[in-house]
Order: structure tokens, then C-alpha cells, then sequence
């Protein structure tokens, strides 16, 4: 079934990437994204439609479908309305009146649904063959169906970041180092906060957790903010598929808070990396830099404290920064970095393989951030997993699920003072502060972890030797009879050296 669904994807991609013609990835992610949205709210619009049907109430009533948390679709926004006006040249027309109506009628989603399908620019043939190869998407089984549109709509994003490159990494983090994140925070009831949520991947992902481990989505409360417009809508209509009630608000999130009062169970987080010239000055006495002033070159541990604010008294954050974080001594950071662990704050630190990311070659880790340390309070888990990871193209690597899992349990083991658990020279390594103070409060985990250990070698020297010496005499005489070979059948047929 997965290999199936991934065929889709790849089959829809490739399809919907012929019809892109000369449009830049960064503008045709939004026609595209913005009509999968479309074809995803109809879809579900028919399937409750048809079930006021069976049991009998009238079809056109809203409130059956705000009652079923069903988003309300008008007529003219219908799939089979916008379908039927495919190969007409007013197609784009056709879909802003559609998203226009959709608002109209559905507050929470105003200022969040993509406009100008009529622009003059946008091939309207090629936009017609866009809605003909969505409507070919025909799963009408409720849950299913979302997660499957859900699927699609975060794969088109990863492949829009690909293509986009550098700047695709403003709205998406790659999904094994999402998966990693979640699988080490596993979060459960509470409250969900990312600060810079991109196109909101960490709550999808946090989502299918909850799911596969027989919890329940209404468990969790999910709070984001993103300082990006088009990005912030993007992560509007990706909650939506998925049924997912977000607080999710637009704006500057250094500067402008908008979930001051916001205490988090969990946090999960990809900030930009080494922002410099972001203001500071004007935040010299804020209340969240409990731990120091962060240098106006860089806001690494600006959006560090930022997280450590807003935690609850038992919560966790596991976010991306940039390596130079774990060991920077300029303008102050390595104070910063000092001051927090001595807190005993940092609950763990993992040192991640290069190429996972689109947009930046800048070699990266993951903090973690705990307010609930009873069990190991002095003590900071290490993970070296420089090593790990496979290329699945010529730029980018992955994580396997099988290395998540493993840090994950190693990390699981660690928390709850698992006997299991045992330190892996060259990979994990528990550390007390008093150690992490003789490296100068560096957390690189290479620094701790040592070197994985060598087989032993039990052969004598002299018979060794004698072995190797005499395996090389027979790889010589060989090579000497195959050149022997060479020039016999080259002396064959005339040529002679």
C-alpha cells in the first residue's frame, strides 16, 4: 500500500511538473498547492453531502457540515464546477471566484487561499490539464482520503524546496530530521508550539505520532507562527487538510510575539540559521534573555531563549541550529551557552550528517531543552551521528528509519533511566556538567563520545607478515602472467612493445 501511495505521489509530481512550462517553482507552488487545497475540501464537501443524503436531512443545510467540523463549499467552488470549466480560457477566473467564495463563507480560512489564477501569465491550457490530473484523485473514504491529500500536499512542498533550492529551505525542514525530532520529543498530551513553523511539517508529523501511538489528535493543542505571508497561508491550508485546529499567527516572532502567554509541553523548531542584523538593540531588556543578550550578528540563542521562555514547567524543545552553536565563544554566545547549561537545561545535543537539508550546506544539530530533568539532572545525553544517512539524490541525504529508531531509543533509555542502557564509544555518551565545564561548556558531541572501538587484533606480527607478504608474491606473479597475456595477443595482431 505504502509503495502504491509513493507511486502517486511520484506519478502526480511528474505529471504536474510537465504542465509547469516557464514558471519558476516558487511561483507554481502556490497555483498548484492552492488547488490540491481545493480539490480537498470539495471532496469532503461531496462525502457529507452524501451522507445527509442517506440519513435523510437536506444536503444544502451548513450547519450539518460546521457540525462535522466539514468546511461549507458553495456551489461555485464545487470540484465538478470547476472541473466542468477545465478547457474553457476562463478557467482561472473560474477558480479565483471559487476561493473567493470560500472565504466568503468560511472565516477561519480568510486571507489564506491563493488568488490570480487569471492572471494573463499563467497558461490557462496548462491550468486546465492541472485540474483535469487532480480530479483523477478518487478516494471517497473519509480519513483515508485526508491523509492521503494530506500525503500529497506536504510531498508537492518537498519537492517545490528541492527544486527551489536555497530558498526552499524557508518553508520546509526535510522530513527524516522532522521524524527524528518527533520520535526523541514523542509528544503526547499537551500543548504544540513552533515558533517559525514554516509550512507547518512538525505539527503533520506530530500528528501521525499521536495517531500511530493510540493517542488522540484532540489530546493536543497546536500553536505556531510564521513571519513568511505566503509561507504562513501555505501552513494554513496544510493544517486544514489535516483536520488540524491550529493557532497559527502571522508576524515576526522575535519581535512580535504572538503567543506571549504561551506555555508549551512541546516544542519543535527549525529557526534560520546565524541571522545576523536582526535587531537586537531594540530588545536589550527582554524578558525572555534570561540568559544574556544575544550578539546583533547572530540570533542563534535569541530563538535558544526564546524557546526555554516558553516552555511549561514539564516541557521539552527539540530544535535545528547551526553547529557553530554548540561552540561559538564570540560576543557573548559562549556565556549564553555557559549560563544555560548550568541552569541544567540541555537535555541533549546530536550532531547530525551533512546534505540533509535544501538550502544550506551549513553543517547542523539538534538541541534539546527540558524543564523536567529530576531523573537526570547534571547529566546531557551525546549523539554523534555524523556518520549516518543515505544519498537519495546527488545533493541530499536521508536518515533510514531504522537510525531514527535507534536514536530515539537510545535517547528514550536515557530519559527514563532505562538499566539498558549502555554508552557507545564513536556514537552516544552521557556527560556530567563537570565534564562538559572542562570543555570549556563546548556540547559538541564529538568531544565526548571518543572513537568508536576497533576490532582487536589477535594475529602475531611475524605470522601476519609472513601471510600478507606471501599473498602479495601471488598477486604479483599473477599480474606479471596477465601482462604476459597482453603483449602475446597485442604481438598478434602487430603491435609490439
Amino acid at each position: 500500500m505504502a509503495d502504491k501511495i509513493l507511486d502517486l505521489k511520484q506519478s502526480l509530481w511528474a505529471a504536474a511538473d510537465k504542465l509547469r512550462n516557464n514558471m519558476s517553482p516558487a511561483d507554481y507552488k502556490y497555483v498548484v498547492l492552492g488547488l490540491i487545497f481545493l480539490k480537498y475540501i470539495s471532496d469532503a464537501f461531496d462525502e457529507q453531502y452524501s451522507k445527509a443524503e442517506a440519513e435523510g436531512f437536506d444536503p444544502e443545510d451548513r450547519d450539518f457540515y460546521t457540525a462535522d467540523n466539514v468546511f461549507w463549499v458553495p456551489k461555485e467552488a464545487r470540484w465538478k464546477h470547476i472541473q466542468a470549466s477545465a478547457k474553457q480560457s476562463t478557467i482561472g477566473v473560474v477558480i479565483d471566484a471559487a476561493m473567493d467564495a470560500v472565504e466568503k463563507d468560511n472565516p477561519a480560512l480568510k486571507g489564506v487561499l491563493p488568488r490570480n489564477y487569471a492572471r494573463e501569465s499563467l497558461d490557462k491550457r496548462r491550468l486546465g490539464e492541472l485540474v483535469d490530473l487532480f480530479s483523477n484523485i478518487k478516494l471517497h473514504d473519509g480519513d483515508s482520503e485526508k491523509d492521503l491529500l494530506g500525503e500529497i500536499y506536504e510531498y508537492f512542498i518537498g519537492m517545490f524546496a528541492d527544486a527551489e533550492g536555497k530558498r526552499g529551505g524557508e518553508f520546509f525542514t526535510p522530513k527524516s530530521i522532522v521524524e527524528l525530532l518527533v520520535q526523541m520529543l514523542e509528544p503526547g498530551k499537551g500543548r504544540i508550539y513552533d515558533p517559525c513553523c514554516g509550512s507547518g511539517g512538525m505539527f503533520a508529523y506530530s500528528e501521525n505520532f499521536v495517531k500511530e501511538h493510540a493517542g488522540r489528535i484532540g489530546d493536543i493543542a497546536v500553536y505556531g507562527q510564521e513571519s513568511n505571508d505566503a509561507t504562513y497561508k501555505l501552513a494554513r491550508m496544510n493544517m486544514a487538510i489535516r483536520g488540524i485546529d491550529a493557532d497559527i499567527r502571522y508576524g515576526d516572532t522575535l519581535h512580535s510575539d504572538q503567543h506571549k502567554d504561551l506555555k508549551a509541553d512541546y516544542i519543535i523548531a527549525n529557526p534560520p540559521f546565524n541571522i545576523s542584523d536582526w535587531g537586537a538593540e531594540l530588545l536589550q531588556n527582554d524578558i525572555r534573555f534570561k540568559y544574556g543578550v544575544p550578539p546583533n550578528g547572530n540570533a542563534n540563542f535569541a530563538w535558544v531563549q526564546h524557546f526555554i521562555h516558553h516552555l511549561s514547567a514539564k516541557g521539552t524543545a527539540g530544535f535545528v541550529l547551526a553547529n557553530g552553536s554548540m561552540s561559538s565563544q564570540s560576543s557573548g554566545e559562549g556565556d549564553i551557552r555557559q549560563r544555560i547549561i548550568e541552569a541544567d537545561l540541555v537535555d541533549a545535543i546530536v550532531a547530525l550528517p551533512g546534505q540533509l537539508f535544501f538550502n544550506t550546506g551549513i553543517p547542523a544539530c539538534l538541541w534539546f531543552i527540558s524543564r523536567d530533568r529530576a531523573n537526570r539532572s547534571g547529566k546531557t545525553f551525546f549523539v554523534d551521528a555524523r556518520e549516518m544517512g543515505e544519498l537519495v539524490t546527488r545533493r541530499n541525504k536521508e536518515l533510514s528509519g531504522e537510525e531514527i529508531a535507534l536514536i530515539a531509543e537510545k535517547y528514550r533509555q536515557f530519559k527514563t533511566a532505562d538499566k539498558a542502557y549502555v554508552d557507545e564509544p564513536g556514537f552516544v555518551k552521557v556527560a556530567t556538567t563537570a565534564e562538559i565545564a572542562e570543555n570549556d561548556y563546548v556540547l559538541t558531541p564529538g568531544r565526548y563520545v571518543g572513537f568508536a572501538a576497533e576490532e582487536e587484533d589477535s594475529e602475531v606480527f611475524e605470522e601476519k607478515m609472513q601471510r600478507l607478504t606471501a599473498e602479495l608474491g601471488e598477486q604479483f606473479a599473477a599480474g606479471a602472467e596477465l601482462e604476459k597475456e597482453i603483449r602475446a595477443n597485442l604481438k598478434k595482431i602487430g603491435y609490439e612493445f
